[in-house]
């Protein structure tokens, strides 16, 4: 769902002849939202209950690092994702290397995988970004994750308004679907998305399972908290 600011830390030294070392700032931020739904990858993950969501971001430079949490989705429970990561800029270029597990802490799921304080589910997540267009692609690592899995979006942001293709590739039960999110920020604290499955592998007219393709209107409102 879902998008955090960079940061994290760690703190840089620089050493140079008969200079002494110098500490990067290490900078502190948190944040929590609170949104009508868990919109994640074109799915509503909690079945239309309203989600809680919170972060925890150190930085230092271009490095960050923190956690993310929310009362999670409607399979799966609380959702707890520590981010290691480092990002930065050159003119209208941009670019950001990270890894991400996902961790559901005491519960299971129907093939009864129990997700609990491992790093079973976990991403590397490489994007790249030039002028107001964004490229990500998600590769797994975890041991639960697919191995036929992947997924990437391609994204153009201008001013307050925003569209993103995101691509779910999947060899396993016809999962491959493309979904289209169209976003609109009304200010620093309150934004809307629209969200709709646009194509699919699975024919549901047939009975095949899939994806919900209907339109989902995510309403959200954020707020930094001062540390």
């Amino acid at each position: 769902m879902k998008k955090l600011s960079q940061a994290i830390a760690l703190a840089g030294v620089m050493t140079a002849a008969a200079v002494p070392a110098v500490q990067a700032e290490v900078e502190v931020s948190a944040s929590a939202a609170v949104a009508n739904m868990y919109l994640w990858r074109g799915q509503d993950l909690g079945q239309g209950v309203p989600a809680v969501s919170g972060d925890l971001v150190v930085s230092s430079g271009g490095a960050y690092g923190g956690v993310w949490t929310s009362s999670g989705d409607s399979a799966l429970g609380q959702e707890y994702d520590l981010f290691l990561g480092y990002g930065g800029e050159a003119g209208d270029f941009s670019y950001d290397v990270s890894a991400w597990t996902y961790v559901y802490s005491g519960s299971s799921t129907e093939d009864g995988d129990t997700r609990g304080n491992t790093f079973e589910a976990t991403d590397i997540i490489v994007s790249l970004g030039y002028a107001g267009g964004s490229f990500s692609y998600y590769y797994p690592v975890g041991n639960s994750n697919p191995d036929d899995y992947s997924y990437m979006t391609l994204g153009y942001g201008m001013d307050k308004f925003s569209a993103t293709v995101g691509v779910a590739n999947s060899d396993a039960d016809k999962d491959t679907y493309t979904h289209l999110d169209l976003g609109y920020a009304y200010n620093d604290n309150i934004s809307f998305t629209l969200s709709k499955v646009v194509a699919q592998e699975a024919d549901l007219d047939k009975g095949e399972k899939g994806q919900d393709e209907d339109l989902k209107v995510v309403v959200s409102y954020s707020l930094p908290i001062e540390l």
